[in-house]
């Protein structure tokens, strides 16, 4: 693999090689003034920059550095800066982080803590430039509005294009905020349905005594107020889908008027003297355990019977490894088109909140914070304040010991590829560039083995042990 670059704009030759013997994982980009670093800048395409605030003409100031610096970030807004200050030189350096710049450094440089802060700088960077790039590319789930990376996810998504060629009643199961009105949609625009009318009705928000015609209409007359005839949603949704929201929540009564219907296919408006037949498949959603519902005896068993022919279930956003920062990422475009901003990603702050905030209110909580981010935001990038989310509490400084160092980023990639593997023992070892006994070797280092359950060798997709933390 090509080593990331690293853009280097010092003017001293000395400090200069310094940094390029520092960093033999990276390939150095020396620059000794503002113009050859914006050259290299247009050209290399760096992620990460250490840029010395003193450069030439004025060695002795900070306008050159500043005026660099200002430039490097609007020519390239996702790039990393780390200024190299002065001895004790808070001021300016405070200075350049809120003109933008990653960190900054002291001079005489700390090499090992330089290396430490370029490190994570590198390793956002990386991560943002892979959240743009997924969130840029079309959504590989053939359904509009649903945008994931991960496997119980994309299962969810195969279940739904297969139903959508069916008739069959869908009990859509999850929690709030998980989309699914969005899959309700999918199975019937992806149907032969798609050309009738979709129709929805969120049963927990229509007072009870107002629903039954809502549903099922009612004849002019039939009861105080009723001037004129109205079509319920039953009958629009003729030839079509009808969506029923919250099913959980609709009354007793009202569920054996919506069995017959469901039954027979008929139904009769408030007030009306015949039946009518209707042609309409019906979806419903749920929040709510309906099975133990109907042990209340606050649901039918019959009637659950009825809509749940086939049940898909719904993973939070928390079960769905790598969407959190996907779905983020995504959500920042599309509300910087929609409000003119042009924040180019998250702070670092913002990266691990996001990671580890747990999202009682799943996407739908999540598009309601970054928007209200893109909009508020008052610096460069958006950062945990702005999500009104709490940044989580800094881990102890890791050790310098180079074998646990070692292991600790070896765990690290072992764990990122598991999650974009899908846990998937080909995958994996694909993603690594290492044979399959490799990467058992691998969890067997990290004490992970014992999860493992040996397979046909013959076999490209066993699978690997799910919920593995990084140490």
């Amino acid at each position: 693999m090509a080593k990331p670059k690293l853009l280097i704009v010092e003017d001293d030759p000395g400090l200069a090689g310094q940094y390029r013997w520092a960093f033999p994982g990276h390939e150095v980009l020396l620059a000794p003034g503002r113009e050859t670093a914006l050259a290299l800048l247009a050209r290399e395409h760096p992620l990460v920059a250490i840029v010395d605030l003193g450069l030439p003409p004025d060695p002795g100031g900070v306008t050159v550095g500043f005026d660099t610096l200002d430039r490097m970030l609007r020519a390239a807004p996702t790039l990393k800066v780390i200024v190299a200050t002065s001895h004790g030189d808070h001021q300016h350096a405070l200075r350049a982080i809120a003109a933008g710049a990653y960190d900054f450094c002291e001079k005489p440089v700390a090499i090992e803590l330089l290396r430490t802060v370029v490190a994570r700088a590198q390793r956002l960077a990386d991560l943002e430039a892979e959240n743009r790039r997924l969130a840029e590319a079309v959504p590989a789930t053939g359904i509009r509005r649903i945008i994931t990376g991960s496997e119980p996810m994309l299962k969810v998504c195969r279940s739904v294009e297969r139903l959508a060629a069916t008739n069959v009643t869908v009990l859509l199961a999850g929690e709030s905020g998980t989309g699914k009105e969005a899959l309700a949609k999918a199975l019937h625009d992806l149907g032969p349905r798609a050309r009738g009318p979709f129709v929805a009705i969120n049963c927990g928000a229509i007072p009870e005594n107002l629903l039954e015609s809502e549903l099922f209409g009612h004849e002019r007359g039939a009861f105080t107020g009723a001037v004129a005839r109205s079509i319920g949603k039953i009958e629009q949704a003729q030839k079509g889908t009808l969506f029923l929201d919250e099913i959980g929540d609709m009354p007793l009564p009202l569920q054996v008027k919506l069995l017959r219907f469901l039954q027979e296919q008929v139904i009769e408006r408030i007030g009306g003297r015949g039946t009518i037949p209707v042609d309409v498949r019906v979806v419903s959603a749920t929040n709510r355990d309906l099975e133990q519902l109907v042990a209340e005896q606050s649901f039918r068993e019959d009637l659950l019977y009825r809509l749940n022919a086939v049940t898909v279930r719904i993973p939070p956003l928390r079960s769905r490894p790598g969407d959190k920062l996907l779905l983020a990422r995504w959500f920042l475009t599309q509300f910087n088109q929609q409000f003119g901003r042009s924040l180019p990603g998250f702070s670092e702050a913002a990266v691990a909140a996001i990671e580890a905030h747990d999202w009682p209110g799943n996407v739908r909580e999540l598009e309601n914070r970054m928007k209200r981010a893109v909009v508020m935001a008052e610096g460069r990038v958006v950062d945990a304040g702005d999500l009104e989310l709490a940044a989580p509490a800094a881990e102890p400084e890791a050790t310098l010991d180079l074998r646990t160092a070692r292991l600790r980023a070896e765990r690290e990639v072992l764990n990122q590829a598991l999650a974009r593997g899908g846990n998937t023992l080909s995958a994996v070892a694909k993603l690594l560039g290492v044979s399959r006994p490799t990467v058992y070797g691998l969890l067997e280092t990290h004490g992970l083995g014992r999860h493992v359950t040996e397979a046909d060798a013959a076999e490209e997709d066993a699978a690997l042990p799910t919920g593995l933390q990084t140490g």
